[in-house]
C-alpha cells in the first residue's frame, strides 16, 4: 500500500483535537450527575436489555399489517441490469445482479472469480484496500458453480466478499491493522464469516482497517487507503478497505464494523451503502473488540437490496456473544412500505457543522421520499450534545480496558491510535459508569419521542463534508477547514451509543466531484423498515450506481453531478 501524500504529524494533530474534546465531554457529563441513590431511575445497563427485549417481543409477535395507503407513487419497478450485461462486466455487478446472472446461466462463480482476482494484485489505487488473499477461493468458486448447475445453490452462492482485518477468517493472517499483533493466524472463522460461507459466499481477501478500528488514516503497518474518487483523499474509517474496494468495483460485498460510524462513514465518503444493525442483531464472536458496548458488525455493499439479502444471513444468536438475542425480527426489505411511511426530519444538531452540498442532498432526499408517498414530519431529540459527550466517555473507557496490556509496547501503535490510547485513561470509573447509566435513559427517551411523533424512521444528513485530505487530515465545511475528528463522527456515533439501526447511502455528488450521503435510522429491531425505505429510494435514484474515476468496472460513466451512472 502507498499514499500519494506525506503524512502530517498525526500524533500531534489527533491529540490536539481529541484531548480538548474529551475534556469538554467529561466536564459536561460531570456537571449533570444522575440523582443519588435511592432513586427510581431505570438507569442500569440491564435496563437497556430490558427495553430492547420488550421492543423485540413486540415486533416478533405482532401480525404484519396488510393495510397500505394508496397515495403517492411508491417505489418504481426494479431496473436491475440484464444478466448479459452482468456477465460482460462482473466488476460492475451488485450481489443481486450476480445472483440473477448465475441463476440465468449467463455467467458462473468460476468465471466471475477469474475476472475479479487479477484486480486484487494490481498497483491501482484500490490496491490499498487489499491486505492479503484468502486461500481456497478457487475451490469454493468451483463448488458454487457446480451447485448452480445442479440446482442446489444456497442464498449467496458464489458471491465474493472482502473481510475487514479485525474479523477472523480461519487459517488466515488477521492483524487488526496493527504491529502489536504480529502475524496472528485466526484459528476459526468469526460467526459472520462462517455464516456467509455457509450461505455459499466466498471470502477472497482481507480488507484494510485503521489500527484496531480506531487508528489514524496513515496506518503504521500498511499505509493509508486512498479514496477511488480522489487519490489525495481518505476513504474514512475504520472500514477503509471495505469502502475503497466496493467503490472501485473490485468486490461486490464486504464485512465491516461500526463503533462510532465505521461502516457508515466510508459508505458516505466512497459512495457506497452500508448498515449498522441494531445492537445485538449480529454476533460479534471472532471480531476484535474496540469498545464492546458500542461495537456492531454489519454488511457493506453497493445497494440496500444487497444489504437486506446479506443481513438476513448474518442475523441471530450464536450462543457465544452475550449481547445477542434469541429472536430475529422480520428483515424483509419491501420498497412498497414507503407509501404512508412517516419519516422524521431533525433540523438541529444533525444539520450543524454540515456543508451546504450535504444539506442540499439531504433536502433532495426528503423531497424524493415525499414523492414516493412517505409523510415527512419534523422531529427533534433532546440534549444531543450531552449525549454525544457520553459517547466519548464510553469509547475511551472501553478502549483503555481493551488495550491496557499493550501499554508496555505503546510505541508500536500508529500515531493515531497512540494519541487515543494516551487520553483513554482520562475518564474515571464514575465517568464511565455515569455514561453507561445514562444510556438506557437516552434510549427510552428517543424511542418515546419517535412514538410521540408517530415516525417509522428518521432521516439525517450523512457525514458533514466530503472526504478528508490525506495531507492535513482536514475537511471543508462551507470553505472552512476542520480536522476530520470534528466532523466525521458527529452524526453517526450517537446511534452506536443507543444501538439503533442506521443505514448510510449515497445521495448525490458535491461540487468537488465527491459523493455525499444521507442516513436512515429506526427504532431497535426496525432494520427491515430502514432497508425497505432505502431500497425504495435507490429504485427512484441512481446515486448508488455512480462510478468513481478510478474503477475496475468496464463502464466509463463518471461522477459529475447529474451525470450518467453505471451501468
Amino acid at each position: 500500500m502507498s499514499a500519494t501524500t506525506t503524512a502530517p504529524d498525526v500524533f500531534t494533530v489527533v491529540r490536539a483535537t481529541i484531548a480538548p474534546e474529551l475534556d469538554r465531554a467529561l466536564a459536561a457529563s460531570r456537571a449533570r450527575p444522575l440523582p443519588a441513590s435511592p432513586s427510581s431511575l431505570a438507569a442500569e445497563p440491564g435496563h437497556s436489555r430490558a427495553l430492547f427485549t420488550r421492543l423485540l417481543e413486540a415486533v416478533t409477535t405482532a401480525a404484519p399489517s396488510t393495510d397500505r395507503p394508496t397515495t403517492g407513487q411508491g417505489a418504481p419497478a426494479d431496473t436491475t441490469p440484464t444478466t448479459s450485461s452482468t456477465a460482460a462486466d462482473p466488476a460492475g455487478a451488485t450481489v443481486t445482479e450476480l445472483l440473477a446472472a448465475y441463476a440465468d446461466g449467463a455467467t458462473t462463480p468460476t468465471a466471475v472469480l477469474a475476472a475479479l482476482a487479477p484486480l486484487w494484485t494490481t498497483d491501482a489505487v484500490w490496491s490499498d484496500a487489499v491486505l492479503r488473499l484468502v486461500a481456497g477461493a478457487d475451490a469454493a468458486a468451483t463448488e458454487s458453480t457446480r451447485r448452480w448447475a445442479e440446482g442446489t445453490a444456497r442464498p449467496l452462492e458464489g458471491v465474493p466478499f472482502a473481510v475487514k482485518d479485525i474479523i477472523d477468517v480461519a487459517d488466515t493472517v488477521v492483524t487488526s491493522g496493527s504491529l502489536q499483533t504480529g502475524d496472528r493466524v485466526a484459528q476459526a472463522d468469526a460467526t459472520v464469516t462462517a455464516r456467509l460461507r455457509a450461505a455459499g459466499a466466498i471470502p477472497v481477501f482481507m480488507a484494510a482497517t485503521t489500527e484496531f478500528a480506531c487508528g489514524g488514516p496513515h496506518n503504521a503497518r500498511y499505509g493509508a487507503v486512498r479514496n477511488p474518487w480522489d487519490a489525495e483523499r481518505w476513504t474514512g474509517g475504520s472500514s477503509t478497505g471495505s469502502g475503497s474496494a466496493l467503490a472501485a468495483r473490485i468486490v461486490p460485498l464486504a464485512l465491516g464494523t461500526d463503533t462510532g460510524g465505521s461502516i457508515r462513514v466510508p459508505s458516505a465518503l466512497c459512495g457506497t451503502t452500508g448498515i449498522k444493525p441494531t445492537h445485538g442483531l449480529v454476533p460479534r464472536t471472532g471480531v476484535t473488540s474496540l469498545s464492546w458496548t458500542l461495537d456492531h458488525v454489519g454488511p457493506m455493499a453497493r445497494s440496500a437490496e444487497d444489504l437486506a439479502l446479506v443481513l438476513d444471513v448474518l442475523a441471530g444468536d450464536d450462543g457465544a456473544d452475550p449481547s445477542t438475542y434469541p429472536a430475529v425480527p422480520d428483515l424483509t426489505a419491501d420498497p412498497a412500505r414507503v407509501v404512508g411511511m412517516r419519516i422524521g426530519v431533525p433540523r438541529s444538531w444533525f444539520t450543524e457543522r454540515v456543508d451546504a452540498a450535504v444539506l442540499a442532498a439531504h433536502e433532495a432526499a426528503v423531497d424524493r421520499f415525499h414523492e414516493l408517498g412517505a409523510e415527512v414530519v419534523p422531529i427533534e431529540f433532546d440534549d444531543l450534545e450531552a449525549v454525544d459527550s457520553e459517547c466519548w466517555t464510553v469509547f475511551y473507557g472501553e478502549l483503555a480496558a481493551n488495550q491496557e496490556a499493550n501499554a508496555a509496547t505503546a510505541e508500536r501503535f500508529d500515531a493515531g491510535t497512540r494519541a487515543r490510547f494516551e487520553v483513554a485513561f482520562t475518564p474515571s470509573a464514575a465517568d464511565y459508569l455515569r455514561a453507561l447509566r445514562r444510556r438506557p435513559l437516552v434510549q427510552a427517551a428517543m424511542v418515546a419521542r419517535m412514538d410521540e411523533a408517530r415516525v417509522d424512521l428518521v432521516l439525517t444528513p450523512g457525514i458533514g463534508a466530503t472526504a478528508p485530505r490525506l495531507d492535513d487530515l482536514t475537511m471543508s465545511v462551507d470553505g472552512e477547514r476542520h480536522n476530520l475528528h470534528e466532523v466525521v463522527p458527529r452524526n453517526t456515533r450517537l446511534f452506536d451509543y443507543v444501538g439503533f439501526p442506521a443505514l448510510m447511502m449515497p445521495a448525490g455528488v458535491a461540487p468537488d466531484g465527491l459523493p455525499v450521503g444521507v442516513q436512515l435510522v429506526g427504532r431497535p429491531w426496525a432494520d427491515g423498515t430502514v432497508l425497505s425505505a432505502a431500497v425504495a429510494f435507490q429504485r427512484a435514484t441512481d446515486h448508488h450506481r455512480r462510478v468513481p474515476p478510478v474503477s475496475a468496472s468496464r463502464s466509463t460513466t463518471a461522477s459529475a453531478p447529474g451525470g450518467p451512472s453505471h451501468p
